[in-house]
């Protein structure tokens, strides 16, 4: 095993029992996505990092994205994220689209930072935008779909919220304070690692950038204002749509949610758990003119990403992946000998037709064939040997009871299909 090619560091290797579970966890995205309208849609994972430079920050750029020259020499990236791609195409085809969109998808991104719990190099991500309206009631939609999701995988809201704010609230309240035009996104960046550095250390930050001890005090009244949503017309809106969506025991106002990237200008949020022990589980927030800046025409939108890693350890920490997640229902057709494997064969080939799924054991003992069924967690084995195949029967045999019952063979189809 020493000689053992390791696998690339962060990634991560996904034998059938993690796949059942991403599967289980795509099933359930998916239901919430598909519940509002929400249409199915994927991108490259290749793009230019001019895509990138545009919009997404220089920190993603510089210091996150798998940034290469293609044998062209063309600077191009594995995708760290899907908006700038998502904006692109809306740019491409700008005229022959129907808004506003409602798009969602799942796949991989890559990210260089350092592999610890909860983060990798690459990871899956749960994409959901809606492109063309520039109303609060889209992103009210959003975050009802992010709450219906978390509900659907069985999070209630005293373990997960959806901690919401308002950019444009947050920059009037900053001009309050005194700080200016340049000063402010230094600032919102300070606010986003506010519950990321120490205190003091955060303070230092904070007057480094030229605020006064007065001003520095104000921020911090401001920061814990958890009221301060009812200064915002956005805001109060926002909640009443909450409420007649039915998701509003899932979202709560936080003045400390600015969220990092540049292209946010309205309402932002963030998923986190209310115990305090995964933050940042989904993210994001309303734009205003992403499409613009990849050469299209101005657009608004509003969108969120969730990552697979943190959800499913969120997931795992409250036991709510189902402990099995092979299927039951798949048959196991057993091979009496040698001389029956045919019609064995052409069993199973008559059920998989039928529409259910089938695995094909081989000739061996049949207390062997229906060990290894059991170990893959199927239920039901059936039995082809010389008496069934001259009466025209097939034994179905329930392998946690262990009962059995000889089925005539025309009825078989319709006996498997009533179980309840």
């Amino acid at each position: 095993m020493k000689n053992v090619i390791k696998s690339v560091k962060g990634t991560r290797d996904f034998y059938p029992d993690e796949m059942a579970k991403r599967q289980w966890l795509i099933q359930k995205l998916t239901e919430a996505s598909e519940a509002f309208g929400y249409q199915m849609y994927d991108g490259p994972c290749l793009e230019t990092i001019d895509l990138y430079a545009a919009k997404s920050g220089e920190e993603l750029v510089k210091e996150q994205a798998f940034v290469f020259n293609d044998r062209g020499g063309d600077p191009i990236t594995l995708r760290p994220e899907l908006t700038p791609t998502l904006t692109r195409m809306v740019a491409s085809k700008q005229n022959q689209l129907t808004y506003p969109l409602r798009w969602w998808a799942f796949g991989p991104f890559w990210r260089y930072e350092r592999p610890q719990k909860g983060r990798t190099r690459e990871f899956f991500q749960w994409n959901v935008d809606q492109i063309g309206s520039d109303s609060i009631q889209a992103d009210a939609e959003l975050l009802a779909v992010a709450a219906t999701f978390l509900e659907n995988v069985g999070l209630n809201p005293n373990q997960v919220k959806l901690y919401v704010n308002d950019r444009q609230l947050m920059d009037g309240q900053l001009s309050k304070i005194g700080i200016n035009a340049e000063q402010k996104p230094a600032m919102l960046h300070l606010i986003d690692r506010i519950d990321k550095l120490p205190a003091d250390v955060w303070d230092e930050k904070v007057l480094a950038e030229g605020l006064n001890a007065e001003q520095l005090e104000a921020i911090r009244k401001l920061l814990e204002n958890q009221e301060l949503w009812r200064d915002s017309e956005q805001m109060r809106t926002l909640f009443a749509l909450l409420e007649d969506l039915g998701v509003q025991e899932y979202v709560t106002f936080d003045p400390k949610i600015i969220r990092g990237l540049d292209y946010y200008t309205g309402t932002v949020f963030e998923a986190h758990a209310v115990n305090g022990e995964f933050r940042a589980i989904l993210g994001g927030g309303h734009y205003a003119n992403l499409v613009g800046d990849v050469g299209g025409n101005p657009l608004p939108g509003v969108g969120f990403a969730m990552g697979d890693v943190v959800i499913m350890l969120v997931l795992e920490a409250y036991g709510l992946i189902p402990a099995d997640l092979v299927d039951p229902e798949t048959l196991f057709v057993t091979v009496f000998n040698e001389e029956t494997l045919a019609e064995s064969i052409r069993l199973a080939s008559q059920l998989r037709a039928a529409g259910f799924k089938v695995i094909q054991a081989e000739p061996e003992k049949l207390g062997k064939q229906f060990k290894y069924a059991d170990r893959l967690g199927l239920s039901r084995a059936l039995v082809l040997g010389p008496e069934e195949i001259e009466a025209n029967t097939v034994v179905v045999k329930d392998l946690h009871s262990y009962e059995q019952v000889s089925v005539e063979r025309a009825k078989l189809i319709d006996h498997l299909r009533q179980r309840p």
